[in-house]
């Protein structure tokens, strides 16, 4: 209980500085503006109940129980106005300083992922030199291979480094540096694994990574939960129930009928297994965030069986996502299991969180717009990465001019520069180009 609202502004004061989290500060300062800005608001109300909402943190309560029109004081109005001030000086450095920190961990976030890729498909292709059973024929040898448990490391420091930079800034700076590894792995793949990016391959990589950036900036921003009731309460809604029955099905479907049939020549059903339980692992990571938050507070999560359901979710979405991967990385080029693995998950990812948090509601016409133009980006991306991945051509021969002179002196063709070009003709392409999915040769 407070007796004037001076000293409930100045509660709401003190428990900024106090506050343990950015946004628990930005939310209880915006309080405080609307206290600043007109005063004379909560002063009409004798028994004005204050509510601090801090999601990240706790909730706040400040009860006006007595009328008072000390704030009308100059001296006093002064006094907060100074207070206030400060508090956003020193807000804002905090601001950029968790700013550079958060980008940090973002950008050391994609040097490990993107390294991760290419320790482990190093690893596989020193198993398939022994002769062992490939990951690709469902084999698991790899497990003895260190390196690649050093890529499997690498890629959890990186998703630890990736989980803590949202802790400290915005989601729309850290999600879009996640392309980063896609570039990585395939700067790094040219160099350890002699693998061939031709320029279309290298424009698709460009233009999925546009295409995915340019989704999550105009997606809307995550609803906050605060407690495993709120979570809760968010996967019984039915239209989150309905999205993982259908991704549920259709991941078995590609389990058990489509991958033994086309896992080996079809790039996309790998990945997508692993971008469609992907949505589950990250829900999951989640929620047990909210669980272990809770568990910092002293409550008895252990007595929630939410806990456990998450849990158990999240160890089979990351083994099944883990087999599935190893599985494309050994089959398949990585600069192209990389790019096309970061569109799937991230699509899955973004839009199983606009189901389970219900962002869809506040979006506006020009996110709408820009959610379109990014996905129809991604496809083109995706299509520029298939369709020319067997035609060899680099940046000289576009700059070069190929077209040769076939005429004399005298101004008339030249017979036999003319013979010359018709017996170098070559009839168009000898190999098939089948678009998302890789053909082997067999002789008749």
């Amino acid at each position: 209980m407070l007796e004037t609202s001076h000293q409930a502004v100045k509660k709401c004061v003190s428990a900024v500085r106090s506050a343990s989290s950015l946004l628990e500060k930005e939310n209880i300062q915006q309080c405080i503006f609307l206290l600043s800005v007109d005063p004379s608001l909560f002063f009409l109300f004798p028994g004005y109940v204050l509510a601090l909402i801090c999601p990240n943190a706790s909730q706040a309560w400040c009860e006006i129980t007595h009328v008072s029109q000390l704030l009308a004081s100059p001296v006093l109005y002064m006094d907060l106005n100074s207070s206030i001030t400060n508090l956003s000086i020193s807000a804002n450095a905090e601001n950029k300083y968790s700013l550079y920190v958060g980008l940090v961990l973002a950008i050391s976030s994609s040097i490990f992922i993107g390294s991760s890729f290419i320790l482990k498909k190093k690893g596989l292709l020193q198993l398939a030199n022994k002769g062992v059973t490939r990951a690709g024929q469902g084999g698991h040898s790899y497990l003895k291979e260190w390196l690649w448990w050093a890529g499997l490391l690498s890629m959890g420091a990186g998703e630890a480094a990736n989980f803590a930079a949202y802790a400290f800034a915005p989601a729309t700076l850290v999600t879009p540096l996640g392309a980063l590894s896609v570039l990585i792995s395939a700067i790094l793949s040219s160099y350890f694994l002699n693998e061939h990016l031709n320029i279309h391959g290298k424009l698709g990589c460009i233009l999925s990574i546009l295409g995915s950036t340019v989704m999550v900036i105009h997606a809307p921003q995550e609803e906050e939960v605060a407690s495993l009731h709120e979570m809760e309460m968010k996967l019984r809604d039915p239209g989150f129930i309905s999205f993982a029955v259908i991704i549920t099905v259709i991941s078995l479907v590609l389990i058990l009928i489509v991958a033994p049939k086309k896992g080996q020549t079809n790039i996309l059903v790998y990945i997508s297994i692993c971008s469609l339980i992907g949505a589950f692992s990250v829900s999951s990571v989640k929620g047990l965030g909210i669980a272990i938050k809770e568990l910092l507070e002293w409550k008895p999560v252990y007595k929630h069986p939410l806990v456990f359901v998450l849990l158990a979710v999240l160890v089979l979405s990351v083994t099944t996502q883990i087999n599935y991967l190893n599985k494309a990385l050994d089959t398949f080029n990585t600069s192209l299991v990389t790019p096309i693995y970061y569109v799937f998950f991230t699509s899955m990812v973004v839009t199983c969180s606009v189901i389970l948090f219900q962002e869809w509601y506040g979006m506006k016409a020009g996110d709408i717009i820009g959610t379109l133009s990014g996905f129809f980006t991604i496809i083109n991306g995706i299509f520029l990465l298939h369709a020319f991945k067997n035609i060899d051509i680099t940046w000289s021969d576009l700059t070069t001019n190929t077209q040769k002179e076939v005429f004399s002196l005298n101004g008339h063709e030249d017979k036999y520069i003319l013979l010359e070009n018709i017996e170098c003709a070559t009839p168009g392409f000898d190999d098939d180009i089948t678009l998302f999915s890789r053909t082997d040769d067999h002789s008749p």
